[in-house]
Parts: structure tokens; sequence; C-alpha cells
């Protein structure tokens, strides 16, 4: 049994109704009893400390029936505003939303450097100038969520980012160190599983599998973010499928992100079409062109990938597995060709999807977290403020010397 003292009883209920508010998008003190369970006075006293934080706020519901119209709370989104930022190479992402889950601001900047002083400073630069432009809302800019595309534990320090060559870093206390604000570093893979939850509307047991730079993998189990013992789970780029193959940067022979990753797809595909360097877009023109080699290639490409689906199905029992790649966006009948390889008797599982939220999973899912921390939400939705595709980038080699 779980027990507590007032202050605590009070702290569960607050975060219980500002969860209903924010889920809910607008609902009733009524409703709000209902659902919760805690009877009128609790909802009233709560309420009020609520609106004395400016957190949430009033508004009456139009309605033709008759009778009093019925006053309606709302999370107040302009109160404050969180960060995110998806450190990745060769480029930075940066989005800002409001407490609502609102987009706000999107950009990418490129850094055209791996040196890890430099990229503190050029993140540090960044952070104080939306603290600065934010400032004059009430929580102004609330935090900052960093996600990280490597190995980080569950105290925050980042072990190994393969393609940074980063080993052994303390960004939470270097960028701490110079800045006054809430930071938190976290594995990109999780932050875009996050993402697929809280904006998605997906279910509470699933796998989100980013197929960018390497492969991560991104676990919810029964609605919380599973980091392992250390906080190293999810690294299923570096599952051995093929042993003694494709040498990888983690030192071993064989990892799967050798053979399903869209980094290796577009490095290898452009040899053998004796290009320089595809782009996606390119990619989408041979596709539509049904160039034979690229059709060839993508289907080994789409059976290497189903290897590491059917191992995770079997191992996690995910609900659905989201698949963050921009390639099989484009590519017909993805899903249907990956199930096709799935024809294990034991394999269960419900769904498998392609990704919405694209590149901007990691940075958005960042800010979901953000919220959740500040508002001490355990449950969050956010259905109504899907993130838009559109894209800011700032090309800058100095992007320390942006003023925004």
């Amino acid at each position: 049994m779980v027990t507590g003292d007032g202050a605590y009883i009070k702290r569960i209920n607050r975060s219980l109704i500002l969860q209903e508010i924010m889920n809910n998008g607008l609902i009733s003190r009524a409703e709000l009893s209902k659902i919760t369970g805690l009877n009128k006075a609790t909802i009233s006293v709560q309420v009020q400390d609520l609106l004395k934080d400016k957190l949430i706020y009033e508004t009456q519901q139009e309605h033709h029936s008759i009778g009093r119209r019925p006053i309606m709370l709302s999370i107040n989104g302009s109160v404050g505003y969180v960060l995110g930022i998806d450190i990745d190479f060769p480029c930075i992402q940066f989005a800002v939303t409001n407490l609502k889950g609102k987009e706000i601001e999107y950009l990418r900047i490129e850094p055209g450097t791996k040196d890890y002083d430099s990229i503190v400073q050029i993140i540090t630069n960044y952070i104080q100038d939306f603290m600065n432009k934010y400032s004059d809302s009430p929580y102004g800019l609330i935090g900052a969520m960093i996600a990280i595309h490597g190995t980080v534990n569950n105290d925050e320090l980042i072990n190994f980012v393969p393609k940074l060559k980063w080993k052994q870093k303390d960004l939470k206390a270097d960028l701490s160190n110079q800045l006054d604000i809430d930071i938190h570093i976290v594995n990109n893979a999780n932050l875009s599983a996050y993402a697929e939850q809280v904006y998605s509307e997906q279910n509470d047991n699933l796998m989100s599998l980013m197929l960018t730079s390497g492969i991560g993998a991104g676990i919810i189990m029964d609605g919380q973010i599973h980091r392992g013992f250390n906080g190293y789970a999810g690294e299923m780029g570096h599952m051995i499928i093929s042993p003694n193959g494709k040498k990888c940067s983690c030192g071993n022979s064989g990892c799967w992100e050798r053979y399903a990753s869209e980094s290796v797809l577009l490095t290898e595909l452009s040899q053998l079409l004796n290009q320089s360097s595809l782009t996606t877009k390119e990619i989408a023109e041979l596709i539509a062109k049904n160039d034979s080699t690229t059709i060839e290639y993508i289907k080994q490409f789409i059976k290497f990938l189903s290897i590491g689906i059917n191992n995770m199905i079997n191992l996690y029992n995910p609900e659905t597995i989201v698949l963050n790649s921009e390639i099989l966006r484009i590519y017909p009948d993805t899903v249907d060709e990956i199930k096709s390889h799935l024809k294990s008797s034991i394999s269960d599982y419900r769904d498998i999807t392609i990704s919405q939220l694209g590149m901007k999973a990691s940075v958005i899912g960042a800010c979901a977290l953000a919220i959740s921390n500040f508002l001490d939400i355990s449950i969050l939705r956010i259905p109504d403020s899907n993130p838009s595709t559109e894209q800011t980038t700032v090309n800058n080699k100095n992007p320390e010397l942006v003023n925004m």
C-alpha cells in the first residue's frame, strides 16, 4: 500500500488532475471528479492552486441547451516553453514547444565539426539565446532535453557516441556549469519512442526503430521508457546477425546496423550505381523509375531488417513496431514486404507502422519528456499538436555566432 504525508498526497492529486486536463484538452471540474475519483472539494482546492500558478485557465464552452454554460479547464500553453535538442552529425536540431506540446519553432544547424568542446559551446550559446527569447513568459524556458545518438547511462553520462567518437563525456555538467536551466541527457531512440507514444497515440507497449545514422531501438513497456540496468537498453544496432560479417565501428563484426541502416544503404547503393553520394530524393526517383539495381538492393536491405525485427519481437513481444526511415516511407508496400519475412510461428505482435514524425521524432520527443517532467505527468498524450514537417536550416560553419 502506498502511504505518504499530506504534502505527498496533494502532489499525487495535483499530478493526476494536470494529467487529465492535459490529455483531454478541455475538461470541467465535474468531469475531473468523475474520471479521477477525487471529491469535488479536493478538485476545487487543487484547481484554485493551479489557476494561481497560471498553469491552467478557465473558459466557458459554447452550447445550445438551456442552463448555465459549463466552465472548462485547459493547460495554459504560453505560460512556459521547453527546448528539445538532437545532437547528431552533420546536423543538430532544435525545437521549442509550449506546455501544450505545440511546436513554436524548429531549426537545424550544420556545425561542421565533431569536436566536443566546440559543440558544447555552440549548444550553450543556442540555449542561452532561447532562454533570452522566452524570458518574458511567466516560467520562461523551463528546461532543455538533449537527445544523444549513442549510449547514455542512468546518471545521464555519455558512454559512447560512435558517429562523433565521443567517449565518457559529462555533457550535462559541462552545460550546467554555464547555464541556469534544468538540463537532461537521454538516448535519441528512447525519445523517438516516447514521441510516438505521445504524439501519434501509439499504445503503451511499443518499439521504435531509428534507422538513420545507425539503428537504435526505443522501447516503451507498460507506458514507461525501458532503459535497462545501466540505461543502455535498446542498442539493437549492435546485435550480431552475421558472424564474421562486415566490420562495425563498435569493434565487433556483423552488427545489424551494418546491413539495415539508412547510412549504409546510401553509401552502398551509391557505390553500386557509381554515384558520389545519393540523396533520399534521388533514391525516390530511382524507385519511381523501377531501377532494377535500386529495387534489388532495397529488397535485400528489407530482408536484413526483418531478421532483426523478428529477433526483437521474440525478445520483447511489443504490440506495435514503429519504423523511422525516410527510405522505407517512400518505398511501396514496405510493411507488407517486411511482414512477409516474419514467418516464425512463435512471433506475436499487433502491427508494424512507418513513423510519420520522421527525423524530428527525437527532438519532439525531447520536448514532450521535458513537459512531462515539469508538470509531473506520468502518462502524457498530445494528439492534436503533431509537429510540422517544415524545417529551417542554418548552414553556418560558425553557428556559435548566430543571434536569434
